[in-house]
Parts: C-alpha cells; structure tokens; sequence
C-alpha cells in the first residue's frame, strides 16, 4: 500500500477508542462508532456514556409515542456534542427504511420518529441503541487527530456497539487489539 493509498483509508463502521491521553472531556475514555468518513468528514455516535437524566419511556412520552407493554428498555445514550437534541438509532439491519443508512452489513442508521413508534411497538430492530446528538469531524480533522495520537480504530462487533456493559466497553475495545491502556502514553511520537 502506498502513500496515497494509506491516506485514502477511511473508517465507516469502524470504532475510534479515544487514547488515555484525550484532553476533550466530552470523549474521555469514549468509544465511537464511525457511521461516515470520506473527504468531506466524519460522524460518528458514542456507545459507551449513558444521559441518565432521560429514560427512553420518558422520551416517547414527550413524543407522545405509547410503548407496548413488555419491552425491554432501551438506554439513552449520549451520541456526542453536536445536535444534542437530535436522535439517532444505531441498529442491526433486519429493520430498514428508506431513510436508513446502511453502514455495513451488520449496523444501519435511521434518524426518524418511525423507527421509535417500532421500536415502542416491539417491531424494531433486534439490536438497537438510541443517542442523543453526534460527534462530528469536519474534512481532514478526524485524521488529523488520529496523527496526533489522539484515537485508536477497532472493527466493530455487535457485542461492543450493542452490548449493555457502557462502563467496560472502552477497556474491551482496547483489549480487542491487544493493548492494556496502562501501557500507553499520551506523548507517543515526542522525543
């Protein structure tokens, strides 16, 4: 692989693990699923930091959606800094609308009411997971960042991206390529 081809790399459906050293507090110890990257940027969702001020019955009451008796709760997850009052639900892509985006064969995005009112309906997707808000990268700066020492990439699994273990999720993904975090420092690259 050359240069360019290096530089061409991009990480939709990947997960940014940020490093120890992560200055921003709103990403500390934060796992990303990348949903898109290209020239353009980058937009991705936290699937690790629960909003524990809003449970998901309380956000479809203020929709005025009315859940179907015996679901299992969904958590309301912090996607990130921007549009914070935006929803967005990651999930498996046996549900599809035409709104979704399929970001893999495993994980698609759909950012509509529809998808609630099914998921309060128990016919949404088998795996799910709602946030609040996105992280965003304009052109250039997500990899900038990572030049700087500032994220990791891992493939995704379901098991990370879905699983309900938020406070392990970050030594996991570590741990998925091989690295134990007490290892790592912040200044790699300076002499």
């Amino acid at each position: 692989m050359d240069q360019t081809d290096i530089e061409n790399v991009y990480l939709s459906g990947q997960l940014l693990i940020a490093m120890p050293g992560m200055t921003d507090p709103r990403f500390e110890k934060s796992v990303i699923y990348v949903c898109a990257h290209n020239s353009d940027g980058a937009m991705g969702l936290v699937v690790n930091r629960a909003i524990d001020s809003l449970t998901f019955p309380e956000l479809l009451q203020q929709l005025e959606i009315d859940p179907a008796a015996g679901n299992d709760p969904v958590r309301v997850l912090f996607g990130g800094p921007v549009e914070q009052a935006r929803g967005f639900v990651l999930h498996s892509p046996d549900y599809l609308q035409d709104a979704s985006l399929v970001v893999d064969e495993n994980i698609a995005l759909t950012a509509t009411i529809d998808i609630l009112r099914a998921i309060a309906e128990g016919k949404g997707p088998a795996n799910c997971l709602l946030a609040l808000g996105y992280a965003g990268w304009a052109a250039g700066q997500l990899d900038s960042e990572i030049k700087s020492n500032g994220w990791l990439s891992v493939d995704a699994d379901a098991d990370l991206v879905f699983g309900c273990d938020l406070d392990e999720k970050w030594e996991r993904a570590m741990a998925k390529i091989g690295i134990d975090p007490r290892m790592l420092s912040d200044d790699a690259g300076h002499a």
